[in-house]
């Protein structure tokens, strides 16, 4: 992740490398490179006395007790001077930082980025409630729905539609139906009802990814005539049922039943759905019966769909640029791991509002929801941090 704006320190140097002067050599350059320099060479003592300051927020020597400050410990201190200075000169806004920086003169801002890059690294929290994303969240809450969809989505009720292998558009836009009233049916919308929208899109990419079977109750239609009444409805449910619109649903497998059943709840308009009013106007009750046969007796396939990516996945594409397991050797991007559960939360959070500005930032964390960001932030502060070695000029 690129310039991730915390307000702690500078980055850590990554546990193995002696030499900073050699990390900073390839990162930086011009000005940068000599400030990186002088920074190294300010004896942290010199900092101490300005970091009491700072002592009611991010605690003794850099270790905050709050969970919405972060720490600045063991940061290495370019980072930290540009982060002050983006403070002072209007770059970044927080009124008390602002204050803070404003009051500060260019030596006092570099004395105080070594005193707190000198001190000892946070110790890692437990993982604790560790995710592997979305899907494992659907599958919890999915555990309320198993009575009548089944564990993983293929039911064995007859009149019960199966969920497994259907793309996330439609089984969101479905369960939004219930719940708002628009599909009328009790206990569905009981069901639904303390879901957020999170849940609902956890819920569906649960059973997205699910292997679907064919159903047990193939109905006593017609199969062939059945074949020439689904050549109007190929177009957007596929030639045998198997959609590949991610707003369609598939019919292939599907209990005969429930097929029925739902076809006439959109020709006598229990269902308003004006994509549907048209297909099904002229068909007979033999007609239905034949149709929902034809798909029941369909074998249905699993639709491509790339899975949600695990903490680690995530975490993956965010060490390419704050290091190994989130400890940075890169003097332009923070070090992440052993950082404030809370605060890496709120930080991803402000990203993906753009109310931090970072284009880089932004495209990272827009794709990420609330589990995502959760996860990645217990992954991180999870993770320990070496005591950083003294730099070798």
């Amino acid at each position: 992740m690129k310039r991730m704006m915390f307000t702690i320190g500078l980055l850590a140097m990554i546990a193995g490398c002696s030499d900073e002067s050699e990390v900073t050599s390839k990162a930086l350059t011009g000005s940068d490179r000599t400030l990186a320099a002088k920074l190294a060479q300010i004896d942290p003592a010199a900092g101490q006395s300005i970091a009491a300051w700072c002592v009611g927020c991010h605690g003794e020597d850099g270790i905050s007790l709050d969970e919405n400050t972060p720490h600045l410990a063991d940061q290495l201190s370019f980072y930290l001077f540009k982060q002050i200075k983006a403070y002072k000169e209007g770059g970044r806004d927080n009124p008390t930082m602002t204050a803070v920086a404003r009051s500060l003169g260019e030596d006092a801002m570099m004395n105080v980025a070594a005193f707190y890059a000198s001190r000892p690294p946070p110790a890692e929290t437990p993982a604790g409630d560790l995710g592997d994303g979305p899907v494992e969240a659907g599958r919890v809450l999915a555990a309320e729905c198993a009575g009548c969809h089944g564990e993983d989505g293929n039911s064995d009720i007859p009149g019960t539609p199966g969920l497994a292998g259907n793309l996330p558009a439609d089984l969101i836009a479905a369960m939004h139906a219930y719940k708002a009233g628009t599909r009328d049916h009790f206990l569905m919308q009981a069901a639904l009802e303390a879901f957020s929208l999170e849940d609902i899109n956890n819920i569906a990419l649960f059973y997205a990814v699910q292997k679907p079977r064919r159903t047990e109750s193939p109905g006593n239609g017609d199969p062939v005539a059945g074949r020439r009444v689904a050549r109007s409805c190929a177009a957007c449910h596929g030639e045998d049922g198997n959609s590949s619109d991610p707003n369609t649903p598939g019919l292939a497998g599907e209990d005969a039943e429930y097929l029925a059943v739902a076809t006439k709840a959109y020709l006598d308009g229990t269902r308003d759905y004006m994509m549907m009013k048209h297909p099904v106007a002229a068909l007979s009750d033999r007609d239905i019966e034949n149709l929902a046969t034809f798909y029941a007796i369909q074998e249905p396939r699993l639709q491509t769909l790339r899975r949600p990516l695990t903490a680690e996945d995530w975490a993956a594409r965010c060490d390419r640029c704050h290091g190994e397991n989130g400890v940075s050797g890169d003097p332009r991007f923070p070090s992440l791991s052993a950082q404030r559960r809370e605060y890496i939360a709120d930080a991803l959070k402000a990203y993906r509002m753009e109310t931090r500005s970072s284009s880089m930032m932004r495209a990272m964390s827009a794709p990420l929801n609330e589990t995502e960001i959760e996860n990645l932030a217990v992954y991180y502060a999870s993770k320990a941090r070496a005591v950083a070695t003294a730099p070798e000029q």
